[in-house]
């Protein structure tokens, strides 16, 4: 049953005891893996920017890292690090955008070379070749190469801390059930490839000490690829090592679509660490001469304000005033950590 947020009245308040951002990373300072999720245009990317920024001047090497098609860290930044690999920033803090279409590239040619080694084969067919012309050109294609290249930084590691930059709530649940589907499908292509030895044992006497190895071969890359991709999924579901954060703003969608996501996110095992309100209008704006607009505009925050007190309580970690223009730019980004971790 859906509340309607506009019946809940002003004065019942509940009281909220605020825990900063501050004391979550400083009472947990093993959550070194950084999620912001949220509906699409919220402030994910410059808070994910922010708190990498914060992280580096307390001395953490941090890595700030989008994993949306549509990066935008080269502009919060003002610098243009799309497809360049982790790039320095500011001392300690370096941030990565992925290209996709250069991950499904490298995919092709190292599927083109396996086949080669794997089959001894001085040309790859031409049906294999259109095979691997079409899969690159599948929608999903490229939300696996973003995903496989999570996988490779995760587990290469090297920083203090990674923030991930996620896409919109839909695409994000898609891509943190990506571990489960690899997962499945993985175990069942192993199966079979250990079905087809059995059954092949038989008739390659001859040429069983060949086969074993190429069998061999095929199934260590399944189990190489299933040992990454667990090694992923671990520390996406770790309650330990991993923080999830919800941004919101003070309007009634945005306020039910995050409590439905919360209960998506919580079917995954997402370790929700907690909520961050931002674009808050300063109050005090009301008693000024300011147009009727904007009057209404605080009006109907204070009261979705208090609905989100409500329904969040000590759950949410820090309101970030809207800002006077866009934050791009290092003084930008610096005011909006200050905005969420106080002045440091």
């Amino acid at each position: 049953m859906e509340t309607d947020f506009k019946s809940v009245p002003n004065n019942i308040k509940k009281e909220v005891v605020i825990i900063s951002l501050t004391t979550i990373f400083e009472q947990y300072p093993d959550r070194r893996y950084i999620m912001f999720g949220g509906k699409g245009g919220l402030g994910k990317t410059t808070f994910s920017a922010a708190t990498a920024y914060y992280l580096a001047k307390q001395g953490k090497k941090v890595l700030v890292f989008s994993v949306d098609p549509q990066a935008s860290l080269s502009d919060i930044f003002k610098q243009d690090i799309f497809g360049k690999g982790p790039t320095e920033i500011i001392p300690n803090l370096y941030a990565q955008e992925i290209d996709a279409d250069k991950r499904v590239k490298a995919y092709q040619q190292e599927i083109r070379q396996k086949i080669l080694d794997m089959y001894g084969m001085d040309k790859i067919p031409e049906e294999i070749e259109s095979y691997i012309q079409a899969a690159a050109a599948e929608p999903a294609m490229e939300e696996s190469a973003i995903f496989d290249e999570v996988v490779d930084i995760v587990v290469k590691g090297g920083y203090d801390y990674y923030i991930y930059d996620l896409v919109p709530l839909g695409h994000a649940l898609y891509y943190l059930s990506m571990a489960s589907v690899y997962d499945s499908w993985i175990d069942n292509i192993t199966g079979l490839r250990q079905q087809m030895r059995e059954y092949d044992q038989v008739a390659a006497v001859i040429r069983r000490d060949k086969e074993e190895l190429d069998e061999d071969a095929i199934l260590n890359e399944l189990l190489y690829i299933k040992e990454r991709i667990n090694k992923s999924s671990r520390i996406l579901t770790d309650k330990k090592m991993t923080a999830f954060f919800f941004v919101l703003t003070a309007e009634e969608m945005i306020i039910s679509d995050t409590l439905k996501a919360a209960e998506l996110f919580a079917k995954f095992d997402v370790p929700l660490s907690g909520y961050i309100i931002n674009r808050v209008l300063p109050a005090e704006l009301k008693d000024q001469n300011i147009p009727e607009y904007l009057k209404n505009r605080i009006t109907m925050q204070e009261h979705y304000l208090q609905v989100i007190d409500n329904r969040f309580g000590k759950e949410i970690l820090a309101r970030v005033p809207e800002m006077e223009r866009d934050v791009t730019g290092l003084d930008m980004i610096e005011k909006v950590a200050k905005g969420m971790f106080g002045n440091f």
